[in-house]
């Protein structure tokens, strides 16, 4: 079954479901699904590697022993069997430190998962079509998964709440191959989403680096990652164990933003870190406590700001997305990005178009690199511009990869151009460390908006007023 008919099959079964409620739900139940059998399959390949194998989910509870069509329950049957055998089971597992980390995995992920569906019939023939139409060892269709996580993910924005954790997949690749992480260092994304960064970073090391398997086992142990919401941290642990990483362990559900900086040590820092932070939230008085005084705001992307940079070790490289918000702006603001400047060599921002993030998000976003402790001595800025002949990205026009090769050939051999210049740490300085520098070199144009675009605007205009109101709110 092709794959855009096999999600479309499983979607139109859940509509029937009465439990199921909207795009979002549909989404959580696939997901737990989908982590089961993949889960099953994963563990075909060990048992035929290692015959000493044991998997750590009890035997009655594993997928091949009540998904499979030939024994598979079903009706109301299964029904009480998911809801009163199969999630109390696995949320229960008891697992200590030291104990196999697989068995912590599959409980973690099932902590926060729920079963939507009420009608067993219907639930029997997801499981079906799951089951018989998918061999994830199957190396013809290993793919599938990353089809299917591309199709979930496009579901999400269509649900309109896929902006908080979704970075388009060229604007990871290009980050991760422009940071360069090598095997051996401690790779983060402090707000790990769906975990674009993590996978790419893994696939990029693997492909230039890995050859021996203690190699491997170094490079699995490198990758870390926080997510502070159950369906995208399901996502991002399951796609990790698809690209071989048997326990990500090193992945975890939680608020990076909830522990202190004051309390991180030089065990706690990490050579790389890639990451779309969130932007636009507003966070709480007990979470801005956590950061020193003169960095206190209630802006979450100038909170990341600040805690990649301490996150850092001396040397450390960082390849960051940041709205427009976070590069202007005086009071805490201007002393953020005074400590990223003169704590950090800052030697790249690429501005990117309004609708890189279209549909869910049409705010100005830039992509930061830099380096932890040299001084910033200038910036360089490329302006990312669209394709020819295209106004503006959408749901059915995303970025592509290929529109960075452009910026690829320019990194190493850098000049002035129409799209390109560069700052001065004095000039910066001089203007209260304001980056967000307009393109001195481009020629005024007269910009058309369609309708869509301005009726976007005005939302987006609309949402930082409330933003703010309630800042204000909240300050007094």
């Amino acid at each position: 079954m092709a794959l855009s008919n096999l999600v479309k099959t499983i979607q139109n079964i859940m509509r029937k479901d009465t439990g199921v409620d909207g795009d979002a739900q549909r989404i959580s139940q696939l997901t737990w699904m989908l982590f089961l059998k993949i889960y099953d399959d994963k563990e075909k390949e060990y048992e035929l590697l290692d015959s000493a194998y044991k998997s750590p989910i009890p035997e009655k509870l594993r997928w091949r022993n009540w998904a499979v069509e030939d024994t598979g329950i079903t009706g109301d049957e299964l029904v009480e069997f998911i809801n009163e055998k199969l999630f109390p089971g696995l949320k229960n597992m008891s697992w200590q430190r030291g104990d196999d980390p697989r068995a912590f995995i599959v409980k973690e992920i099932f902590q926060d998962s729920y079963n939507y569906m009420k009608s067993g019939t219907l639930m029997r023939q997801v499981i079906n079509v799951i089951d018989n139409e998918i061999d994830f060892n199957n190396s013809t269709q290993t793919h599938i998964f990353n089809d299917i996580y591309e199709k979930i993910l496009k579901d999400l924005q269509s649900a309109g709440n896929a902006g908080e954790y979704y970075t388009p997949r060229a604007v990871t690749q290009f980050i991760v191959e422009m940071v360069n992480p090598q095997l051996g260092d401690k790779i983060l994304d402090p707000a790990c989403g769906t975990g674009g960064f993590l996978i790419d970073s893994l696939e990029h090391v693997r492909s230039k680096q890995v050859q021996t398997p203690e190699e491997e086992k170094l490079l699995q142990n490198s990758i870390y990652g926080t997510e502070k919401k159950p369906l995208p941290h399901m996502l991002v642990m399951t796609n990790l164990i698809l690209h071989g990483i048997e326990a990500p362990i090193n992945v975890q559900r939680g608020n990076s933003l909830a522990n202190s900086v004051r309390d991180i040590t030089q065990k706690d820092r990490v050579d790389v870190v890639v990451t779309n932070p969130p932007f636009g939230g507003i966070e709480q008085e007990m979470i801005k406590k956590g950061f020193p005084t003169q960095y206190q705001t209630s802006e979450t992307a100038d909170l990341f700001l600040i805690l990649i940079i301490e996150l850092l070790k001396n040397g450390g490289k960082a390849g960051i997305v940041l709205p427009d918000g976070s590069l202007t702006g005086d009071g805490v603001k201007a002393r953020i990005r005074e400590k990223l400047l003169t704590s950090c060599n800052l030697h790249t921002i690429v501005r990117l178009p309004n609708s890189v993030f279209a549909p869910y998000a049409t705010v100005a976003t830039n992509l930061l690199f830099f380096t932890k402790g040299e001084l910033t001595k200038e910036v360089w800025y490329y302006e990312h511009t669209l394709p020819e002949g295209q106004k503006s990205y959408s749901k059915t026009k995303t970025i592509k990869v290929e529109e960075f090769e452009p910026i690829k050939k320019w990194w190493n051999n850098r000049a002035e151009s129409e799209i390109s210049w560069k700052v001065s740490f004095e000039t910066l300085k001089g203007s209260n460390f304001d980056l967000d520098i307009k393109n001195p070199n481009r020629k005024e144009e007269i910009i058309e908006h369609s309708s869509v675009e301005l009726i976007l605007k005005l939302k987006d205009s609309f949402a930082e007023s409330q933003r703010l109101l309630k800042e204000i709110e909240n300050e007094l």
